[in-house]
């Protein structure tokens, strides 16, 4: 009865820590749909919004550009505002921005609520989930609880967009329907963000310093910021991610690569994408966490593993007599490649706790990792499009796929020497 006891507070602990991801998985997989919106309604945009193509790409980069700076100014906020507080606010935020949205505001209103959508996800949400995922699981648990999370984030967004899709179509596709398919985005993270307000603790938070001297939360967050950007392993986890990233960026020209080189059916064109973009996250995720915790016991050695993989194939694949391969044999290389890049992108924030990063400045760490991870999102895809504008045919791709290639060498000689700085780190 003792021992019955004991174990019921443990349990009921795991209980509420997997409860709490579950949530937070809820929220990563719908904080950007309304952000995205264009993903499933680009047309009902334009039909009854009234906006443009350029409108909507004008709204889409200025929502980049607030999102880079949002990731800078999170590195002092994610560890100055508990998370208790922070990703409830970020949630419900988005709540509200897509209540405003479904009103069909003036583009003026329509640009500031895309720039509150970028301040809400990813500066107020993305590093402060980021931080309690990394917090919530043990060292031997990160690539697992990263990987998951990816999982778990591509199959909810797959779902929402469906219900949404659903929603719009029962309504018989017009701006009512478009109306209520934004309300439902905006519902999903508002109901969620209640929830997690009474799932979440608050952060624990030391009070003084080694000193004894008493400081303010101000000097603690900032005390966190200046260390995160002094600690060499948090830059080099950050640029290991930069690497992975600019990888991925490329994965979006299999498509037309295949119709060029394959000549990809149309009615292929949707399967493709639908495995590429949704199939390949769910599996990649708990592939490469499991890997990277129970075969190697180290994220770092599975993310060199897959930019071996990954390099080899590419390099491979670009240079192949493709004409005389059929074209299943081009389907199946690429989703092999995609599958490598979504299981190591499941994983590379995975590292933080394996380079000893303190747990007291995560938020930082994880803000930091996020602005420099991401930044190939902002210019990569130009310099891919210019290089396929600029090489017609095949030769545009093979330069692509070996520019991914070099990425990935980087990425293996990056790896190896973060490796070897752990082994001295965890003597």
């Amino acid at each position: 009865m003792a021992e019955q006891a004991a174990m019921r507070p443990k349990k009921a602990g795991l209980d509420k820590k997997w409860i709490s991801f579950g949530t937070l998985v809820l929220g990563a997989g719908t904080i950007y749909k309304l952000g995205f919106l264009k993903d499933a309604f680009y047309v009902p945009m334009q039909d009854f919004m009234g906006l443009s193509h350029t409108q909507i790409g004008a709204a889409m980069s200025v929502a980049g550009l607030i999102s880079t700076f949002g990731f800078l100014a999170s590195i002092y906020l994610t560890d100055r505002v508990s998370k208790k507080i922070m990703i409830p606010l970020a949630l419900l935020g988005i709540c509200l921005c897509g209540v405003w949205l479904s009103t069909f505001p003036s583009y003026t209103s329509f640009l500031l609520i895309y720039c509150l959508l970028a301040v809400c996800a990813d500066m107020l949400y993305w590093p402060t989930m980021l931080k309690t995922v990394r917090l919530l699981g043990t060292r031997e648990e990160q690539g697992r609880m990263f990987g998951i999370m990816e999982a778990g984030r591509g199959l909810v967004d797959t779902l929402i967009a469906f219900c949404a899709l659903g929603i719009f179509s029962a309504l018989g596709s017009t701006a009512e329907g478009l109306r209520a398919a934004i309300l439902f985005y905006a519902a999903v993270p508002g109901v969620i963000g209640v929830v997690m307000y009474f799932l979440l603790e608050p952060d624990a938070k030391q009070d003084t310093t080694a000193q004894s001297e008493s400081v303010s939360k101000n000097q603690q967050a900032w005390k966190g910021a200046v260390q995160a950007l002094k600690n060499k392993n948090i830059w080099l986890v950050s640029c290991n991610i930069f690497l992975v990233y600019s990888v991925y960026c490329g994965i979006t020209y299999f498509i037309p690569f295949l119709n060029e080189a394959y000549a990809l059916p149309a009615a292929l064109v949707g399967v493709y994408g639908i495995i590429n973009q949704y199939g390949l996250k769910m599996v990649g995720g708990p592939i490469g966490g499991l890997i990277s915790d129970k075969v190697l016991h180290s994220p770092t050695k599975y993310l060199r593993v897959g930019f071996l993989v990954t390099g080899v194939i590419l390099a491979a694949f670009a240079y192949l007599p493709h004409e005389a391969l059929g074209i299943w044999a081009g389907i199946v290389i690429s989703l092999v490649i995609s599958a490598c890049v979504y299981s190591m992108r499941a994983v590379f924030f995975a590292p933080m706790d394996e380079v000893n990063v303190p747990r007291e400045i995560t938020g930082s760490a994880m803000s930091m990792a996020s602005f420099v991870g991401y930044l190939p999102g902002a210019f990569m895809y130009a310099v891919y499009g210019s290089v396929l504008d600029s090489h017609a045919g095949i030769a545009g791709y093979q330069i692509v796929f070996t520019v991914m290639a070099v990425f990935a060498l980087l990425g293996i000689l990056l790896s190896t020497y973060i490796v070897k700085r752990i082994h001295p780190i965890t003597k």
